[in-house]
């Protein structure tokens, strides 16, 4: 239990962090093109959820993301005696979430700035949930 809340805090300060510059640095300008065309800082504030669906219902997906939360860490105690690297993958699913979750109960929205152009725009604690969960997934596969 103890490997899962460390990644998961590590993952929460290093998304906040994140977020607290692009809302200081970012929000003002919007946009900063690194790469033209291909990847942009630019800053969203999501009030939906993944991919900015359902942007209309900030109040229910705060509430369904806040009992999403309790269960990841109620859950968690179910990973004890697992290989550490299932404890890592879980740990990036609670960190991402209650990074996510931390703006929802705040801003009522999510902060996201990674653009792909060719994808939504997302965010760190959107990396370290996809990454938890192709880490499962790539185990599931691996396990048969």
């Amino acid at each position: 239990m103890r490997t899962i809340l460390s990644v998961s805090a590590l993952i929460v300060l290093f998304d906040q962090a994140t977020k607290f510059l692009a809302d200081h640095f970012l929000r003002p300008i919007e946009q900063v093109p690194i790469i033209p065309n291909v990847f942009h800082l630019t800053y969203v504030q999501n009030t939906g959820i993944a991919f900015g669906m359902f942007q209309n219902y900030p109040s229910v997906w705060s509430i369904i993301i806040s009992l999403s939360v309790v269960f990841l860490f109620i859950a968690a105690r179910f990973f004890r005696n697992q290989p550490l690297s299932r404890k890592m993958a879980y740990g990036f699913i609670l960190g991402g979430a209650v990074g996510n979750w931390i703006d929802r109960i705040r801003l009522h929205s999510v902060i996201d700035f990674f653009d792909f152009r060719v994808w939504p725009v997302f965010n760190i604690a959107d990396s370290f949930i996809t990454m938890g969960v192709i880490m499962f997934i790539w185990f599931a596969l691996r396990d048969r």
